[in-house]
């Protein structure tokens, strides 16, 4: 049985009885990670698979497909990054038109109960359920004790007399302050994904670059920054990176174009991670490609003596492999 599902519908996963966490985990930030962990070692503890359950797309993403609220991780890698952190199944739902109208009560009844025989279900502060979120940690608490399985919230963590939220990291990741982020995070922040084929207007203009596509979402970052590339050999690679529409060459599609230095190569399909470092300056829209190559090539400087000064700084340039190269 694959380790993922996606629909309400459907036999019993867990007929001997599972411990579920619920919550949106953008991010996997500190305190979704205390959330998770908790329902591992209560899982662990009564012998029972431990599911992580999440929707795609977020609630607030389908409620408001024209201002959907920047993500902070892609789909796949919130799956990931969940299995990784030691969860037996994760349920990403299709949150669509017939999963909003489930109320409250059908929600239970069908996913928790029937769906995965939850004996625990632990959920994050101010977590709420159901059709127009009319079901909230009391109800899940009597609807539980009716069908056969507790419900608790488990206490929030903190951070510099705050409580750790997406929201908060998405401040900090506009602010450019990349260290705030990571803290929250418990990481630096990265986004990853499989390159794809671009226009290759970058290998044109000097600057090839990799490639990597959010499929409808909203990228919680724009501009131009400090980048190392993670996934082409032992050591990171270091990179600038644009973030963006690309409004000189009049794009649409958010895309993360990172040009890796001193790199040359075919990159195309590999999973690939860039982590951001520093933000060197906003997305803009110049007159004609050579003005845009001239500011290239200082972003590119500029970037170059920025990851010198990085703590995480490589101690050594990583040589070259055979089956690592640059893409277009």
């Amino acid at each position: 049985m694959s380790r993922l599902f996606r629909d309400v519908e459907g036999g019993p996963r867990c007929p001997h009885g599972s411990v579920v966490c619920i919550g949106a985990f953008d991010g996997l930030h500190l305190g979704h990670r205390a959330l998770v962990r908790h329902t591992v070692e209560r899982a662990r503890a009564l012998d029972l698979p431990a599911v992580a359950l999440s929707f795609e797309p977020l609630p607030r993403e389908f409620f408001a497909p024209q201002a959907p609220p920047p993500r902070l991780l892609l789909p796949r890698a919130k799956a990931e990054g969940l299995l990784a952190l030691d969860a037996d199944q994760v349920g990403l739902l299709r949150f669509n038109g017939r999963l909003s109208g489930l109320s409250a009560e059908d929600f239970v009844q069908r996913v928790l109960v029937e769906r995965l025989a939850a004996r625990e279900v632990w959920v994050g502060p101010e977590f709420r359920f159901g059709k127009a979120r009319g079901g909230d940690i009391a109800l899940l608490r009597r609807l539980g004790e009716q069908a056969g399985f507790s419900a608790h919230e488990i206490e929030p963590v903190h951070l510099d007399g705050q409580r750790v939220s997406s929201t908060r990291i998405r401040e900090a990741l506009l602010a450019g302050d990349f260290a705030s982020a990571g803290r929250l995070l418990g990481r630096r922040y990265a986004i990853g994904g499989h390159v794809v084929h671009g226009k290759q207007l970058g290998r044109t203009l000097g600057f090839p670059t990799a490639n990597l596509r959010f499929g409808g979402k909203t990228p919680a970052l724009s501009g131009i920054y400090a980048t190392w590339v993670h996934g082409i050999g032992e050591q990171p690679r270091a990179s600038v990176s644009s973030l963006g529409t690309r409004p000189t060459v009049a794009g649409v599609e958010p895309l993360l174009e990172a040009h890796l230095f001193d790199f040359d190569g075919d990159l195309y399909g590999r999973r690939i991670e860039v982590e951001f470092v520093a933000h060197l300056r906003a997305e803009l829209k110049f007159p004609d490609l050579d003005s845009l190559t001239v500011q290239m090539h200082r972003d590119a400087e500029q970037a170059r003596e920025l990851l010198q000064l990085d703590p995480r700084r490589p101690t050594a340039s990583p040589a070259l492999g055979a089956d690592a190269t640059q893409t277009a």
